[in-house]
């Protein structure tokens, strides 16, 4: 390969308006740009109904039409990137294996491809039967067919070993910004102050513990609020338990992407509370680490290993509930988890740290193959 080229599929495109993957490509595309690289995404939609192209912060953005709505347009996007994006002279990074058999037909094309393997997506609870399987079915065949594997957690990459090799896949975990600074005043229209309440920022699934958090902060009056980021309605038979078990002190002000509103809360939250039983490297633990708040964990292998030893652990509604009086009666403690978070973001989890490492990686391969 004589130039260097960079292509990315497997998301929206960029800047980000949707997930994690959108963020991380956002910051991954200036980088590499930064560094020498010509970067081609790929990105769902045409205003003009055609495909088309355009820049942004140095890369060449492509354009393309589809034609479904949902997850079939999703699926649609991706076909049609992924042949449109056949180029041996180049490196392919893939976020997500949904469509794994694209992957399989990168290979068989001659095309060098490094996917991001994201979390274990077919456990996951909200998946249907049908949709477990065809989830386990892509990760195989991507673990299979994909160059070279990056796992964002240790406990993702021992899985994958399980079908490639271990000299396969890279560990690179997902990063954050320092949030140092905010505007208090973004929590006045939520009637909270700083340090008077505590944040939880997830989707309301089954799988990332909101029943439980809710159900324990509410056993008895707190004197300070919870605040829960996510869309509710009754009319989700779990998102109304959710709704029923929680107190009057506990807050739904729905879903926010305001950047100012959430480095607020995150920045002047007395601690995040983190559910999440599922997945690898979870960005909203690790925001919180960077933001330096003070961290009550659901206790599994991934969350034990981004937040370390310096945070509280529960494992059911009893032991949440003692983690939650535990740190809202001690000023000490939460100053020392709060350390605890930031020195272990610092030593993990900079941005400059894991898009250095994924430039490392794509030029590596790019020189090997």
């Amino acid at each position: 390969m004589a130039d260097k080229h960079l292509i990315i599929l497997g998301i929206r495109g960029v800047p980000a308006a949707h997930g994690g993957f959108e963020s991380f490509a956002e910051r991954l595309v200036p980088w590499m740009v930064g560094c020498g690289w010509d970067v081609t995404v790929y990105c769902q939609g045409s205003e003009t109904g055609q495909r088309f192209e355009d820049t942004w912060e140095g890369c060449r953005r492509i354009h393309i039409p589809i034609k479904r709505d949902g997850a079939v347009g999703t699926i649609e996007f991706d076909v049609k990137s992924a042949f449109d994006a056949v180029d041996k002279n180049a490196v392919i990074l893939t976020l997500g294996y949904n469509t794994g058999f694209l992957s399989a037909m990168l290979r068989l094309r001659g095309c060098f491809n490094i996917i991001n393997m994201d979390g274990i997506e077919w456990k996951r609870e909200k998946y249907s039967l049908p949709q477990k399987i065809y989830l386990w079915l892509n990760e195989h065949i991507a673990a299979l067919s994909g160059n070279k594997l990056v796992a964002d957690h240790p406990e993702i990459a021992r899985h994958h070993t399980r079908h490639a090799k271990p000299e396969k896949i890279a560990m690179i975990p997902y990063g954050s910004d320092r949030i140092a600074q905010a505007d208090a005043t973004q929590l006045d229209s939520f009637g909270i102050a700083p340090k008077r309440f505590m944040t939880v920022i997830a989707r309301p699934e089954p799988e990332n513990s909101l029943l439980e958090i809710v159900t324990a902060f509410s056993q008895k009056p707190r004197g300070i609020k919870l605040v829960v980021l996510g869309k509710y309605s009754r009319e989700h038979a779990y998102q109304a338990k959710v709704l029923d078990a929680a107190s009057d002190e506990v807050l739904f002000p729905g879903a926010i992407y305001d950047k100012a509103i959430v480095e607020a809360l995150r920045l002047e939250s007395l601690a995040y509370v983190h559910g999440h039983r599922v997945g690898g490297t979870n960005p909203s633990l690790v925001e919180a680490l960077g933001a330096g708040n003070a961290v009550i964990a659901h206790d599994n292998k991934f969350n034990r290993w981004v937040a370390g030893d310096g945070a509280l652990y529960f494992s059911d509604v009893a032991s949440c509930a003692v983690a939650i009086e535990r740190l809202i009666d001690s000023p000490d403690l939460q100053r020392e988890l709060a350390q605890n978070s930031t020195r272990r973001w610092e030593e993990n989890f900079t941005w400059p740290m894991i898009l250095s490492d994924y430039e490392n990686l794509i030029l590596t391969s790019r020189e090997n193959s």
